[in-house]
């Protein structure tokens, strides 16, 4: 059969940074904390570059079929990320001296309720995409985190309320009723404000050190989790959703606050080597978001980018 590819000379000539395939959908396996695998479907991107302006195309269907093997036949790994770049440029030998995939899916991780005895499943975004080049090996993990912000400024009007309607209701220099105080504590009459609050979410991009040998996914993601103390939940009852309003309560932050949280917590993991961080909140009060961005700050790392596109 005809190979238009390779026997046809390009109409111009020019060396290309990335030639592959976008979006192939594939399985995707991990292995879990506990010994588990967990299978997820996934979006792949495989590329090479082509380095021969006398060559029209590389060869596509090489790419998928290494795809296919590597995702087919083991849990994903550094290791097997790396592997999968050598068998893309060794079969490009010819052609591209680099090389890079990245894979996109959901990561379901089961999480225990705050106060009572259920769980349920939580979803996460992750990413991973590794670059072969000249020989060097770079790897990084992207992870996004839903949680709840209660706006601190937002606090302070609804308590500047509640303070006006108790002085109002309770005239000073008259003795105070507890039992009729704490009535109306429990009312809709005291409670007359309530701070606004909003979904949020952390989005993060990790360099790692290359001396793991699995991602650690739910671990990275438990720390940001952690740091931001309020992350959505899943199987919630009365009982927790009390206990989720009273962490909202206790840790109140704009984006700032939130970034910072997840700066620190991430520059105390030795396993990071560099990182880029976005938290995002989809305010309430208003149709746009209020955002706030950090990075590790190493020379020649992630730069502070809002949209999170770094060039390669």
């Amino acid at each position: 059969m005809p190979d238009i590819a390779a026997e046809a000379r390009p109409a111009l000539s020019g060396v290309l940074d990335w030639v592959g395939m976008g979006e192939i959908e594939m399985p995707v396996a991990l292995q879990a904390d506990d010994g588990r695998t967990v299978s997820s479907g996934a979006r792949v991107n495989a590329f090479v570059n082509l380095k021969r302006g006398d060559v029209r195309g590389i060869h596509m269907s090489r790419l998928y079929l290494h795809v296919d093997k590597a995702l087919s036949s083991e849990p994903v790994t550094p290791a097997s990320i790396r592997r999968l770049l050598k068998d893309f440029l060794e079969s490009h030998a010819d052609l591209s001296d680099r090389a890079m995939v990245s894979l996109r899916f959901d990561h379901l991780v089961r999480r225990a309720a705050l106060a009572s005895d259920n769980s349920g499943w939580k979803s996460y975004p992750v990413s991973i995409t590794g670059v072969m080049d000249r020989g060097h090996f770079a790897l990084e993990l992207g992870v996004e985190a839903a949680y709840s912000s209660t706006c601190p400024c937002s606090a302070a009007l609804a308590r500047q309320l509640i303070q006006e309607q108790f002085d109002a209701d309770f005239a000073a220099g008259k003795p105070l009723d507890r039992d009729a105080v704490m009535a109306w504590l429990g009312s809709e009459q005291g409670i007359r404000a309530t701070p606004h609050s909003q979904r949020s979410f952390a989005t993060v991009k990790l360099r790692l050190v290359p001396s793991f040998a699995d991602f650690p996914i739910v671990e990275i993601i438990d720390r940001i989790e952690n740091a931001l103390k309020t992350p959505v939940q899943t199987a919630v009852k009365r009982v927790d959703e009390q206990a989720f309003a009273l962490l909202n309560g206790q840790n109140l932050m704009f984006c700032e606050d939130a970034a910072r949280r997840i700066q620190d917590a991430l520059d105390q993991d030795e396993r990071i080597s560099d990182f880029w961080l976005r938290a995002s909140h989809h305010e309430s009060l208003h149709p746009h978001d209020a955002v706030a961005v950090a990075t590790k700050g190493i020379p020649g790392g992630y730069t502070a980018v809002p949209d999170g596109l770094q060039s390669r």
